[in-house]
């Protein structure tokens, strides 16, 4: 089963739910366990990635973590696309409970648009890496 066929099962209601009342979510199962290891392997693939961030020089805790270039992997791309059509209808609730006017397009080519028109024309998705003691510190990537 590929990751999009696990979206198709995922109990949205819930998940949104758990977002509203904890603030973070979990998908179990979303990945198996080849598909972990080949992204994990990809680390080590410096010419994948963009920039690379150690957190203990700026304070955000312990580990590091690299964010992707373009083209992205497939499988992050494919995640990132069918991920965010779900999670919009909670992001643009958040944003009205906050007193926030501005909404998040429903698809997330149109999103990226947004960004783009905006100047941020580099991807976002990162891998972290954690060894053992390491913790990210709650912080805000500017």
């Amino acid at each position: 089963m590929t990751p999009r066929q696990r979206l198709e099962q995922v109990d949205w209601p819930a998940l949104e739910q758990h977002l509203d009342d904890q603030g973070h979510a979990v998908i179990p199962g979303l990945l198996d366990a080849g598909e972990c290891t080949g992204l994990a392997a990809l680390y080590a693939e410096t010419d994948r990635f963009r920039s690379r961030v150690v957190m203990a020089r700026h304070g955000f805790g312990r580990g590091e973590y690299q964010y992707f270039a373009y083209p992205l992997p497939t499988l992050v791309d494919t995640l990132r696309q069918n991920l965010y059509p779900h999670l919009v209808p909670t992001a643009n609730r958040w944003q009205a409970r906050l007193g926030k006017a501005r909404r998040f397009p429903a698809q997330h080519r149109a999103y990226l648009a947004q960004c783009h028109d905006g100047g941020q024309c580099r991807p976002t998705p990162l891998l972290l890496r954690y060894r053992p003691g390491d913790y990210n510190c709650l912080h805000q990537d500017l």
